[in-house]
């Protein structure tokens, strides 16, 4: 073999060259992100568009539908558009192809709502487009609080001082804070004072908007001067605003402290936080892709001394729901079970081979592999999460495959009485061509997962990548390094074999507790050698018995199958739950508040003080509406929050305490509505920023059509066993005041709509958004929104608002009241509206407890299938089932690829058609040891698991390669085919044995599934100890067996190959 020669007389070059490969790798590792998931790069651009006011259902019709309709023409590879409208806010997910230019798609999304801004109501925002990522999700909270300071300055702290320092750490998006009170100038106007002076609403916002005002003076130059004009356009005092004149009235100037008042106040609360029952703010902060989730979290625990030096005394900053805790635990749980692996796998070796040289020669080529992989990783973009480093773990029992079937190789020979030199090149290339072609049949069943779409290939194809590249690099390592180290290490061992035929020194005198093991073991290895041989030669010569014996044994296996249960990904306990509260719709704040704090109360009575660390509530929605696009939240209004809670590190199982309380909540408060949502890290990017794992999308032409029928769904499924949280997430049916405007009667009046409408925006929601003006603090050099408005305390009957003042555009004197020229009613209206492709859509949500995801999954399709639906209504199964389905397809479809690809490498290898299928024979022993093993631990069938299985295929045939190409050795020599397929199995036994062994052992810690995140790869680990027990069984009879079937006449064809 010349590379082994090479590397022979040139020991030197290969150190040197692993040297440097440690180093960058080491480098490499240091600078690599750290997170729990590698990046889920599905495009998705979000488009926020804000109208303080706007009802949602207008929202809707009259912006986000018209805009979503230009979209088509305007936007390229537009996959999907997702809609939803709140009261003042609407949200435009757009989901692109896979592979499209989100940064182009992004420009075209801003491009074409500046072109349709005309066409909308006036006054209307420009959207904000932002780009959205499943695993942008938020990592840490900070909640802030103050026995001294009152909510505006708490707020106002976080959102202008606190939120700018904490944007300078890379990776970092801080929204607006939630909670709290928003500082704004108000105008606080007097209805009564108005209607007195002939004066309405508009008027006052008018004058504000006139005498407010940002102009630039411009400059002038006088004599050799140029002087800069300065002017009093804005006060630096607020209590000057009350000065500035209205109209002239009844030829006397009215003043703005005249018909209101002007204060230092804040925005009409529709966000309440509090921290373990305190009132406070929340900084949410989130990670963008790329960027390692513990560095950003450093980087903003790093940087809090330095934000606290600078706040006023009596601001508290409490770092809550810290992600990277639970990221650390498991990425620990993984190195750890890692060392165990190649712990466990060395003394397994070291039992085989009786010698710490020979073991220390293979285990060298662990780290190396990982190291090599790391780098490789690195400059491919990938991060170091728990999918590469599970990867990492789960390839460490196979890297020393190669190795051991090398040095097993080399050390026969060597018992053979040939030279060192000669040894070690006649073993390495009598090994090269199968362990190359084993290693290549465990790499190339990966290549499908590269062919995924969705979740599923961002998850796991970093993982194959990481496997594939250790592979290779252990492979390298067998014909490069272990040939240098066995040469200089084991010089002394082989020259005393040369004198007394021992691989191994003459024991010393004495007791050597070591030696007697290894004796013992040998022993016993040589006595079930024997009876391996008997075994296998009984089985090659009554080969219909031992294949019927196999075809049953593996039948038996497949009425198992359907009991298995399938998930998408195991369930992971992180110790933290997130409830979703729903109180009747058009409650209050306030009222939401109340039923919180009992709600809170009830928690605590229910798991136990003694294991709650936190609790957080969060009512209502956010001011701006980039918290909203940015948020899983099923929050949609004032009556309705969710409640976080964190558990102690020394916990009860969370779903135990999620079961209590769905049991025990609704019996307590039947007016409220609970449903949980993901909470920790792991399940917010696996649903993809949805509320729920399962997702029925009800939509049709007509709304209220749809709407029935979603809530009919919603009953349906809740009588199936194990679905639970079943709830329509829309809400289209909350009270709402209507006016109706007589326009004919306001015209004789001088009225228009226009005049109403603005009249009754400014009193009931602020001028804000229609008469939009700012004033700077000179204290800070904030721009705080100068409003007006009626106090909310002064609007709080119908008679308040039905005798708002009204002014007609020409006059100097209300000529009506609200009342004199409209009419009241009532009417249920949505206050969240969603749609699909523009059509609208109703989401019924639904989550599973004590059973699979398929499985319930398919009662309600079985279920939908009853209901006789209006051909108008399209009802769709979504959320995590459909990305769990849409995986399994993919990775069933990827198995059955993966045994062609290596059918067709092994044909390439073997020139011959039988040979391939020969070695074939084992991999449906390794399916159904997978299912075995899946069903005796209760391990529900998951794509990790089918990912085991996956490398089930490669492992399964690896060893068999080895068998098969001995037995053709074999045959070369002359040997009959019954004969070869014994001698293939005899000689074959320990390195076989050995490589299974370390498999099996080095999987062993991460199929227990123990420590933080542990469930995750666990099933992965369980997948591949069963399919390699079984195949190794097969590998080792049945495949003797088969040999000695599908090889008849072949003796003649390799007699004629040979002469020729």
């Amino acid at each position: 073999m010349t590379l082994v020669m090479y590397v022979l007389r040139r020991p030197y070059t290969v150190i040197a060259g692993l040297i440097l490969i440690c180093i960058l790798g080491v480098g490499a590792a240091l600078r690599m992100p750290v997170d729990i998931f590698p990046e889920i790069n599905i495009p998705v651009v979000s488009v926020v568009w804000t109208y303080s006011g706007l009802s949602a259902i207008d929202m809707q019709n009259r912006i986000l539908t018209f805009h979503e309709r230009q979209l088509a023409s305007l936007v390229d590879d537009i996959s999907r558009i997702e809609a939803t409208s709140y009261n003042g806010v609407g949200v435009e997910k757009v989901f692109l192809h896979e592979g499209a230019d989100v940064s182009r798609a992004v420009s075209q999304l801003a491009s074409s709502a500046l072109t349709v801004l005309k066409y909308m109501p006036r006054n209307i925002t420009p959207p904000l487009v932002l780009r959205y990522g499943a695993t942008d999700v938020p990592i840490i909270q900070l909640g802030l609080s103050s026995n001294s300071l009152p909510d505006t300055k708490l707020t106002d702290l976080g959102e202008n001082t606190i939120r700018p320092d904490l944007a300078v750490v890379h990776g970092a998006q801080v929204p607006y804070p939630y909670g709290g009170k928003r500082r704004v100038i108000m105008v606080d106007l007097d209805l009564q004072a108005l209607e007195a002076r002939g004066l309405s609403p508009s008027d006052v916002a008018s004058a504000i908007q006139q005498q407010n005002v940002i102009l630039p003076a411009g400059d002038v130059k006088i004599g050799s001067k140029d002087y800069t004009l300065a002017m009093n356009n804005s006060p630096d005092v607020i209590a000057s605003i009350n000065d500035f004149p209205v109209k002239e009235v009844a030829g006397r100037i009215v003043f703005i402290h005249d018909v209101a008042h002007v204060h230092d106040g804040y925005r009409i609360q529709t966000n309440s936080v509090a921290v373990d029952g305190q009132p406070g703010a929340l900084m949410m902060v989130r990670k963008t892709g790329g960027v390692s989730t513990l560095a950003v979290i450093d980087g903003i625990k790093s940087g809090l001394p330095e934000i606290k030096r600078l706040l006023p005394q009596g601001v508290n900053i409490l770092p809550i729901f810290d992600q990277s805790v639970f990221v650390k635990a498991s990425l620990n749980s993984v190195l750890i079970g890692g060392t165990m692996a190649a712990g466990l796998t060395a003394l397994m070796i070291l039992l085989f081979l009786g010698n710490w040289r020979l073991t220390l020669i293979i285990l060298a080529a662990i780290p190396l592999s990982i190291i090599t992989a790391v780098l490789v990783l690195y400059v491919s973009g990938e991060t170091l999460n728990t999918m590469t480093l599970g990867g990492f773990a789960l390839a460490v029992g196979i890297l020393v495959d190669n190795g051991t079937v090398v040095i097993e190789n080399i050390e026969r020979r060597v018992k053979l009485g040939e030279q060192l030199t000669e040894a070690i090149v006649t073993g390495c290339s009598e090994v090269g061509v199968p362990t190359m072609l084993s290693t290549l049949c465990i790499c190339i069943v990966f290549v499908p997962v590269f062919l995924l779409q969705g979740t599923a290939k961002y998850l796991f194809s970093p993982m194959s990548l990481s496997v594939c590249v250790a592979l290779i690099a252990s492979l390298a390592l067998s014909f490069t390094l272990v040939p240098v180290l066995f040469k200089y290490l084991m010089r002394s061992s082989v020259e005393e074999h040369q004198q007394d035929r021992q691989i191994a020194p003459t024991p010393r005198q004495g007791f050597n507790p070591f030696s007697a093991i290894h004796h013992g073991f040998e022993a016993s290895f040589n006595r079930f050698r024997e009876a391996y041989r008997n075994s296998v030669a009984f089985c090659v010569a009554h080969f219909g018995v031992a294949s019927a014996f196999f075809i049953v044994l593996m039948g038996c296996s497949l009425p198992l199958f359907p009991h298995l249960g399938r998930d998408f990904f195991p369930e992971v306990d992180a110790g933290q739950m997130r409830l979703h509260v729903r109180a009747p719709p058009a409650t209050r704040i306030e009222d939401t508040q109340r039923y919180f704090t009992k709600v809170e109360s009830t928690i605590r009575q229910i798991v136990g003080e003694d294991q709650i660390d936190v609790i957080l509530d969060n009512i209502g929605l956010p001011v701006s509406g980039i918290n909203i696009a940015l948020s899983d939240s099923a929050t949609v209004g004032p009556m309705d929050g969710e409640i976080l809670i964190s558990l102690k590190k020394k916990h009860s199982p969370t779903p135990a305490h999620v079961a209590d309380l769905r049991r025990e909540l609704p019996r307590r408060f039947p007016q409220l509505q609970f449903f949980f949502q993901p909470a920790d890290i792991v399940d917010q990017v696996l649903n993809f920023g949805r509320p729920a794992a399962i997702d029925i999308r009800v939509s049709g032409p007509d709304s209220d059509a749809a709407y029935a029928v979603a809530g009919k769904i919603a009953e349906d499924i809740k009588h199936i066993p194990g679905i639970v949280d079943s709830h329509v997430f829309q809400v289209p049916d909350a009270p709402a005041l209507t006016i109706d405007v007589n326009r004919a009667l306001a015209e004789e009046l001088g009225i228009t709509e226009d005049d109403v409408v603005r009249n009754v925006l400014v009193t009931t929601n602020s001028s804000g958004q229609t008469f939009p003006n700012f004033w700077v603090d000179p204290k800070n050099g904030v721009s705080y929104a100068l409003v007006v408005q009626v106090p909310t305390y002064r609007v709080n009957s119908t008679q308040d608002l039905w005798t708002m003042p009204v002014t007609a555009r020409t006059g100097t004197k209300p000529n009506a009241v609200l009342m004199n020229v409209a009419k009241f009613g009532r009417a249920k209206v949505p206050i969240v509206a969603s749609q699909l492709n523009i059509r609208p859509v109703f989401d019924v949500n639904a989550d599973v407890e004590g059973r699979d995801l398929a499985s319930a999954a398919k009662e309600i399709d079985n279920v939908l299938a009853a209901d006789r639906l209006d051909p108008t209504i399209t009802v769709t199964l979504s959320g995590q089932v459909e990305t769990m389905l849409e995986s399994y397809d993919g990775l069933f479809s990827g198995m059955a690829l993966a045994v062609v690809l290596v059918y067709l490498i092994l044909v390439i290898n073997f020139q011959s058609w039988i040979d391939p299928l020969i070695v074939l024979t084992a991999i449906p022993f390794a399916l159904s040891g997978v299912i075995w093993i899946l069903y005796l631990t209760g391990t529900h069938l998951s794509v990790p698991a089918l990912m085991g299985s996956l490398m089930c295929i490669g492992l399964a045939t690896a060893n068999s390669i080895l068998v098969v190409t001995f037995a053709n050795q074999c045959m070369a020599a002359g040997d009959d085919k019954m004969t070869a397929a014994i001698v293939a199995g005899f000689t074959r036994l320990r390195p076989v044995l050995m490589t299974a062994g370390a498999m099996i052992l080095g999987m062993m810690p991460m199929a227990l599934g123990v420590g933080e995140g542990g469930e995750q790869n666990a099933p992965l680990a369980r997948a591949v100890i069963g399919g390699l027990l079984f195949a190794t069984f097969a590998t080792l009879i049945f495949v003797p067996v088969m040999y000695r079937i599908l090889r008849r006449g072949s003796e003649a064809r390799l007699s004629s190959a040979e002469s020729a």
